[in-house]
């Protein structure tokens, strides 16, 4: 608790937001009733608290006004408020000693009608802001040290990408891939669109570099079975043919890729007359058989429904290539491409579509409710620009399926106690915010393992988890936020282990102590969900600036109002 003698001078900020709040509010209105509540010394508004001249703005009020409080009414804090945080440390002021309120999304945005209602909820959010701001204590950020070295998992393009740039970073890397070789889906493609490049030369390249640098060491055929610890001090199992292997780890890099959807039941798929895009791949490699006049490809098969509704996005791309390919070797074969929309994003791959085009390849739109009918040696297709059902022949009919997560997603997302989405791929912290980050600390994600993306999208994917994962390993210790569960009264817990079971990140484990059984918290690891405080009937457990004298605080000013 604070000291009783201090002398509480909070400052309150309330953020226009452009026209975002103050479209809807009655700022005015706000900035009076601030002025006001306990304790509150200065309040100011401002266009935009974010911006350059909002930030100086606070550190000025904290310096002339003697702040050791500070509140910001604005958006969200998910965006804004390590910058308000870092802002306030800036001039001296402990960084935890601020309290955001959020009257952009919870008011204005919701009450955009109603002046007068979202006005109200915004004086009741910043009374509760304030309440809870009078009882914050200083926190000192966690220091903890990073093992240098870095575990990739999954060796296909964006693997041996991510673990290149980290060894040539100067740091350890082990790289372990569960099949016999390198190179993941890289081995059964023929070329790679749109430059047409060899993909068994950027297989070489990527593998010969790998097997060179000093600093990676590869584990083929073994798979990763164990992994404890947090951030800058994971500890892995890998099961390989020899044995099981135990390493050290500051980071681990997530890059197991995806499969292509074998479509049986679909189409009269049987692997030689109707094959998918994967297979094809292999026929071209050893050349097209001479019968193969007539090519006929169908896309989004398997996907963009009901059990997938997910659009895999690098088919479209994949179907042309191959029916370029297709021309190329046999210049005299008709080949048709059935689709549903075109997905070819990126200049150079519109400009591939162009180019098969003026090639020969035909292109027919179909709608889902009337798919087209493989039978012996044909395919019917509705065309619905001409109106009338056509009779398409066909010697060789390719299926362009999903790329879909692997089958062991589950148990290495239940492993790393990281998650995944309703399909299968694993899901990043935030889709912009933390796009290659997990939201557990030191594990990071690239590839089709975390959505479908084609060789320069993994490439580029690969590179960036890379450099995410260099910060950690470069700065040789991490510096975690204080806002953690604490035990707070070591005589309440009985060290059930309740919280152990329900924390989702491994950050508690029962110790015995001279008291006995008692709950230990991994400060490192915890990232301060509340989970565990809110479970345990002892009240043993506490987070940090969300006590239950702080929570209790904000309850009391709303029933107050």
């Amino acid at each position: 608790m604070p000291d009783q003698n201090e002398d509480i001078r909070i400052g309150v900020f309330i953020c226009h937001c452009g026209s975002n709040i103050a479209g809807y509010l009655d700022m005015e209105a706000l900035e009076e009733f601030a002025k006001k509540l306990p304790h509150v010394t200065f309040v100011q508004r401002n266009l935009y608290t974010c911006s350059e001249g909002g930030i100086n703005e606070i550190k000025k009020g904290i310096q002339e006004q003697d702040l050791n409080r500070v509140v910001v009414a604005s958006c969200t804090p998910r965006t804004h408020e390590p910058l308000f945080r870092s802002s306030c440390g800036e001039v001296g002021l402990n960084p935890y000693l601020f309290e955001m309120v959020n009257i952009r999304d919870q008011c204005s945005w919701v009450h955009m009608k109603d002046t007068e209602q979202g006005t109200a909820k915004a004086k009741d959010l910043i009374r509760m802001g304030v309440a809870k701001a009078a009882l914050l204590e200083p926190q000192e950020p966690i220091i903890s040290e990073v093992t240098t070295r870095a575990l990739v998992i999954g060796g296909g393009i964006a693997g041996m990408t991510a673990a290149l740039a980290i060894a040539r970073r100067g740091y350890e890397v082990v790289l372990v891939e569960r099949e016999a070789s390198l190179g993941g889906m890289l081995n059964a493609l023929n070329q790679v669109g749109p430059t047409m490049m060899e993909a068994s030369d950027l297989v070489q390249e990527k593998v010969k570099a790998i097997s060179e640098h000093s600093r990676i060491t590869v584990f083929t055929q073994a798979q990763v079975t164990e992994v404890q610890g947090f951030i800058g001090k994971y500890h892995a199992d890998i099961e390989t043919e020899s044995g099981v292997k135990k390493i050290d780890v500051g980071v681990v890099i997530v890059a197991t890729g995806g499969r292509a959807l074998v479509p049986e039941g679909l189409y009269g798929y049987d692997g030689k007359r109707v094959v998918n895009q994967l297979e094809l791949e292999s026929l071209l490699k050893g050349g097209l058989r001479p019968d193969v006049q007539n090519v006929v490809m169908i896309q989004c098969v398997g996907s963009r429904n009901k059990e997938r509704p997910y659009c895999s996005r690098i088919c479209c791309q994949t179907a042309v290539k191959n029916a370029m390919l297709v021309r190329e070797q046999n210049p005299e074969a008709r080949v048709c491409i059935l689709y549903r929309d075109m997905q070819m994003y990126g200049v150079e791959n519109e400009e591939m579509f162009r180019d098969s085009k003026k090639k020969g390849v035909r292109y027919i739109n179909y709608t889902p409710e009337e798919p087209p009918r493989v039978e012996d040696g044909k395919v019917q297709v509705y065309h619905a620009l001409l109106g009338r059902h056509m009779d398409l022949p066909a010697d060789l009919v390719v299926l362009s399926t999903p790329l879909v997560s692997h089958e062991d997603a589950e148990t290495t997302s239940q492993l790393l106690r990281v998650p995944i989405d309703e399909n299968g791929f694993f899901l990043e912290g935030h889709v912009k915010l933390k796009p290659l980050d997990f939201a557990t600390d030191g594990v990071f994600l690239c590839g089709s393992a975390r959505f479908p993306s084609n060789i320069r999208e993994a490439v580029a994917q690969g590179l960036g988890a890379a450099s995410r994962a260099s910060i950690p390993l470069s700065k040789g210790s991490v510096e975690v936020e204080p806002i953690i569960s604490v035990l707070a009264d070591e005589d309440a817990c009985r060290g059930c282990g309740l919280c152990v079971a329900l924390c989702p990140y491994g950050a508690l484990e029962i110790q015995q102590t001279e008291k006995g059984r008692k709950v230990h918290v991994i400060d490192v690891a915890c990232k301060g969900c509340g989970v565990c405080a809110a479970t345990c009937y002892q009240h043993a457990l506490s987070i940090n600036s969300f006590t239950d004298q702080q929570i209790g605080a904000q309850v009391d000013a709303f029933l107050a109002g």
